[in-house]
């Protein structure tokens, strides 16, 4: 190979070799590469590395690029964990998603019924770590295809860290990383097989700092000004506020720090908010109403207020030739087959769920394509008005888990995860061969992708200027 953007020529002699022949079958060639996505997936899941501090992550999956060849950029966006890893040469570029962060708060052994491990604060209950994993194993199955092939085109995978409510993807989006890619390819761990085409919400979220006087709350109240109560006024206007917002919005908090000692009025608070909608510019409208709550809540209670905006996701924009495409992937696929102990471990799982949970089965279906709307948001939204962009789901959890569960930590660090794993990673590399391979299926795609984003649009970022906020999980 010439350099890490070089093509194999020769095919004639090429398929004389048995490598060579197992590396044009895109499904053996994901087949061969089972160890290294348990490996690298449950590497991952150990380490459980926060948003913008998956140093270790970031680097495992650079370290598996570079010995396959890959040309890696380091930082960029000025993330020091996003990467962008590229191989091939000329035309279509098609890139790949890759996430690694973990979600603070819970975590989980591999057991199937509750078991938290001690001493550990954070664990991946949203199958990042499959995530990362799965991409990894795509990236090299089409990377070894288009070599083995001499296919023309680029295969690039971007490490894009802190989802998890840091829009990791929205700085790489806003660098332009994103601007001279054909197609993106994204996927993410669920109960289920599908490619619906899918709407996420608007979301922008913000940490509004009261400071107040501390001073002894018996000995000296009339000295003092409470910073929580700052945050408990705001905290009351919100909830009355949501009375008057339309049905899709969503709006969710938490405080984050509210004082040490019930005798110290606490003259620091901080409440951090999320706000969702549908519809970007309806977030934008009513985000100015949040920040009123904020402003009466600290002029009540004889306080000051400051706010920081953490994240801000777009809206997924589907496209959806590119949909019914993945979903013929997946349905091309052999269902996918579990041993005796895993389906007896998925059995123990769903006993946490109690009666209604879906059957065992559902894992092995593919679900009939719809265009839904749900209820989260994600920085694939950003991406998705950057690139035409096609998403699936795969069931690496068992059927009725819920993300951000005990039980969906568990999935993600058993060999049950990596079977659907290996699933998607079949499917997102049938889906780049048939991009490589259709011109007239690219020409659609991009042509509906104009229409649906607007011929006059302009990108937009919900987080404004802002820098990373690379130390927002710690």
């Amino acid at each position: 190979m010439k350099s890490a953007f070089s093509l194999i020529a020769g095919t004639v002699l090429l398929a004389a070799s048995p490598v060579i022949a197992q590396e044009a079958d895109p499904i053996a060639a994901v087949d061969a590469q089972e160890e290294r996505t348990e490996r690298v997936a449950k590497q991952i899941w150990d380490w459980a590395e926060l948003g913008y501090l998956e140093l270790k992550s970031s680097g495992l999956l650079k370290t598996e690029l570079k010995g396959e060849g890959f040309a890696i950029q380091e930082g960029v966006a000025d993330i020091p964990t996003a990467f962008m890893a590229e191989w091939g040469e000329g035309g279509p570029v098609i890139g790949l998603l890759a996430e690694f962060d973990a979600l603070p708060g819970i975590n989980q052994s591999s057991s199937p019924t509750r078991d938290p491990v001690d001493g550990k604060h954070a664990g991946h209950a949203c199958g990042h770590n499959l995530f990362g994993a799965g991409s990894l194993t795509a990236a090299i199955a089409i990377k070894n295809w288009l070599e083995a092939t001499g296919t023309p085109g680029r295969v690039r995978l971007y490490g894009t860290p802190a989802e998890e409510g840091g829009s990791g993807k929205v700085y790489m989006a806003r660098a332009g990383l994103f601007d001279d890619a054909d197609f993106v390819i994204d996927w993410h761990p669920a109960d289920r097989n599908s490619a619906a085409s899918r709407k996420s919400l608007a979301n922008r979220s913000a940490k509004f700092r009261f400071r107040g006087i501390s001073a002894h709350a018996a000995g000296a109240p009339e000295r003092g000004r409470s910073a929580l109560d700052g945050v408990e006024a705001m905290n009351m206007m919100v909830n009355m506020m949501r009375e008057h917002t339309s049905m899709d919005t969503r709006i969710h908090y938490v405080i984050t720090e509210g004082g040490s000692a019930p005798n110290v009025i606490p003259d620091f608070a901080e409440v951090f908010y999320y706000l969702r909608h549908s519809d970007a510019d309806e977030v934008r409208a009513m985000w100015p109403r949040l920040e009123a709550a904020a402003k009466g809540g600290a002029m009540g209670t004889g306080t000051k207020v400051d706010w920081e905006i953490i994240h801000g996701n777009n809206p997924t924009l589907p496209v959806e030739s590119l949909q019914l495409m993945m979903t013929d992937k997946l349905r091309q696929l052999d269902p996918i087959e579990y041993s005796a102990e895993e389906l007896a471990w998925a059995k123990t799982i769903q006993e946490s769920f109690g009666e209604g949970a879906p059957a065992l089965s559902q894992a092995q279906e593919v679900q009939p394509h719809e265009v839904i709307t749900g209820y989260g948001s994600t920085d694939v939204g950003d991406v998705s008005r950057a690139v035409p962009t096609v998403s699936l789901a795969a069931a690496a959890w068992v059927p009725g888990t819920a993300a951000h569960s005990w039980q969906a930590v568990a999935a993600s660090g058993h060999s049950y995860g990596t079977k659907g794993t290996q699933f998607a990673a079949k499917a997102m590399t049938l889906a780049a061969i048939e991009l490589y391979t259709n011109p007239e299926l690219r020409t659609k795609a991009k042509a509906e992708f104009v229409e649906a984003r607007g011929e006059d649009y302009v990108y937009e970022s919900l987080l404004g200027d802002r820098d990373p906020p690379l130390d927002y999980r710690k």
